[in-house]
């Protein structure tokens, strides 16, 4: 989505991490994005220029002119034409010339040309990774505006291990399309995020909880976080990954998310309230499992707290907060009452009549009402773009007060 028809300038230089860009390329493919690479000679010892031909589906270069054609292969019109540039795998080498303008090779002389953004994924051993002159390399780097994708930690080509591994050809995607998904009003901003379903211990095997799979809390800081706002996500037991860019805490039940909620509530210029928060918790909490007794068991429950309410109480004139209401019956009277008795600036109503929506589903659909009245509904779509759809809603509630 945010790379469509972008067009991105791959620099390969000489390390084995190259293999890594014939995966990278197929991803950005995949996300309709337009793909030219610029090899030194040492890279194409590791991989073929036919290979990343095929599948950037253009011509890869390697020279300032081709030798069968006598071209001109113009750095220039090359670095103009990027929307961004990556260089990766990025050796020590070739960010030793890009930190101090060597220009001895088309890659470099290319990036030298390049008006984007610029992002160094660096790929070499640990020692080198590490070597005062590497550092004070991506510090040059750093400070002229690029940005480095830092390269992770592991087994190397060397045997060794350590920190030097290129990013994965996923997180390199992160990376790029962040960049453009960034929105200027978000920089800056704090966004606090409640997820997923809370557990309510009965005893040491068995819990209170819901069908909560987290999803559309995950999807909205991912949003977020894509944008440039710093994200912290408090999430409830779920079996999804944590999220690029985003700050995840982990709990467990209803007093667990509370506190971390609270905690990381006053520094936040946008709360969103999406966790499926346990109504009811055991009055009492069994130590041993409890042995099966009986044709009957009864179990008393006590109200858990109310954490949306609770931090309503403590909203400052600066803060926006975004509420849910997941209804099965007389929805809007309920979203109507959500968003007044909890000091919401917005409700996200969406109701289990409707086909494809609620929990666990890819899709939702949903129907935004501001504490003034104003209510817009959306059409059934995938929760990644009701992502959006909110965050734009919240975009638009932050600029007009």
């Amino acid at each position: 989505m945010y790379l469509k028809n972008k067009n991105i300038l791959i620099g390969v230089s000489g390390s084995i991490s190259a293999y890594k860009i014939a995966l990278l390329v197929r991803l950005l493919i995949k996300e309709c994005a337009n793909i030219k690479i610029v090899m030194t000679e040492s890279a194409k010892t590791f991989i073929t220029p036919l290979t990343l031909a095929t599948l950037s589906k253009n011509p890869v270069l390697s020279s300032f002119s081709t030798t069968e054609t006598g071209d001109w292969n113009n750095h220039v019109e090359l670095g103009l034409w990027a929307d961004v540039m990556l260089i990766a795998p990025a050796t020590a080498n070739t960010l030793a010339k890009c930190a101090n303008g060597f220009c001895d090779n088309l890659l470099v002389a290319t990036y030298l040309s390049a008006r984007c953004k610029v992002f160094f994924a660096p790929a070499m051993d640990l020692d080198m990774y590490s070597h005062f002159s590497t550092r004070n390399n991506l510090e040059i780097l750093t400070k002229n505006g690029n940005q480095i994708i830092e390269p992770t930690e592991g087994e190397l080509a060397s045997g060794l291990e350590g920190k030097g591994r290129m990013a994965e050809p996923d997180q390199i995607l992160k990376y790029l399309e962040a960049n453009f998904a960034q929105i200027p009003i978000l920089k800056g901003k704090k966004v606090l995020i409640s997820a997923g379903p809370t557990q309510e211990a009965i005893d040491p095997v068995r819990f209170i909880s819901n069908h909560s799979s987290g999803k559309m809390g995950y999807e909205i800081a991912k949003s977020f976080a894509m944008a440039g706002a710093q994200v912290t996500l408090i999430s409830g037991p779920t079996s999804l990954q944590e999220i690029s860019f985003v700050k995840t805490i982990s709990v467990n039940s209803a007093q667990e998310m509370m506190e971390k909620m609270d905690e990381n509530h006053k520094e936040s210029d946008i709360v969103i309230f999406s966790a499926a928060v346990a109504d009811y918790a055991p009055a009492i909490f069994s130590s041993q499992k409890i042995k099966k007794k009986g044709s009957e068991m009864s179990i008393e429950l006590k109200k858990t707290v109310d954490i949306a309410a609770e931090l309503g109480k403590k909203k400052s004139s600066n803060q926006i907060h975004v509420g849910f209401a997941l209804e099965t019956n007389d929805e809007l009277l309920n979203a109507l009452s959500k968003l007044s008795r909890k000091n919401f600036d917005l409700v996200v109503l969406n109701s289990l009549q409707d086909k494809g929506a609620g929990f666990r589903f890819d899709t939702n659909k949903i129907t935004i009402i501001q504490k003034n009245g104003n209510k817009k509904e959306f059409e059934l779509k995938s929760k990644e773009l009701v992502a959006q759809d909110i965050m734009h809603e919240v975009l638009g509630y932050l600029k007009s007060n």
